[in-house]
């Protein structure tokens, strides 16, 4: 494991502990991120996958830390949320704008319709995956909408952060200069979709072929679906052809 992503202290913050889960994949990069936040106790975020090794490592931290007050979920999906059970704390139920041990959550929807961020009061953000240490945030059409998705991310770029600990992938020092970089990407996708149907493209494989062909083959079904929120927000916007093929 590269010392970047070592289980460990974030950097300039000794009170914010980083544990990783082996659970390594396209989606989840090297893995899942659980935060504990503070101590005695701390506060613990996104448990991670159903695993017996990363839950008795996140327990071993929380030992450390004084216990634990409580668990906060960014959302619900299972490779941040699996763990719930094997911890055994329940999740406090999040609602914008409210703080828990010195955690503000901010509703951002988008990849999915009950993601929240967590900001602490120097500036710190906890990201889920609105934003990872690498490559893009999957936004399915279903279950999620990238119109909301661009709104959180300029609600995060509101906040001005000076960390962001992402979900996936490595701390975030420079948190200006990659949400400025999630934004561009999403536009230049969708101003590529735009430009390939105002040139008469009609074909959805072959709108793929073009926006998307820096995309690996092994996530061309993920960029596939994530076209298709983009289609979604063109549509709703009524910037959509209507001769589009199906």
């Amino acid at each position: 494991m590269s010392n970047e992503m070592a289980d460990g202290p974030a950097p300039g913050h000794p009170g914010i502990w980083r544990v990783m889960a082996d659970n390594p994949g396209p989606m989840t990069l090297t893995g899942t991120n659980t935060y504990l936040y503070g101590s005695d106790p701390c506060w613990v975020i996104d448990p991670g996958p159903e695993d017996e090794a990363h839950i008795a490592a996140v327990k071993r931290a929380i030992d450390d830390r004084g216990g634990a007050a409580g668990v906060l979920l960014t959302h619900s999906h299972a490779d941040h949320t699996g763990g719930v059970g094997m911890l055994g704390i329940d999740p406090v139920e999040l609602a914008d704008g409210e703080t828990h041990g010195g955690l503000e959550a901010v509703a951002t929807p988008g990849h999915s319709t009950d993601h929240f961020c967590l900001f602490t009061d120097d500036g710190v953000c906890f990201s889920g995956d609105l934003i990872l240490g690498w490559g893009s945030t999957y936004v399915p059409p279903e279950g999620g909408s990238l119109a909301a998705y661009m709104l959180s991310l300029r609600l995060l770029q509101s906040r001005d952060p000076s960390l962001i600990c992402p979900g996936h992938g490595p701390w975030i020092t420079d948190a200006p200069g990659k949400i400025n970089e999630y934004i561009a990407h999403r536009e230049a996708r969708e101003n590529g979709l735009v430009a390939a149907m105002a040139r008469g493209e009609r074909s959805r494989m072959n709108l793929l072929e073009e926006v998307w062909s820096d995309v690996p083959e092994q996530l061309r079904p993920a960029a596939n679906v994530v076209m298709e929120a983009h289609l979604q927000k063109l549509e709703a916007e009524g910037r959509l052809p209507d001769d589009l093929a199906e």
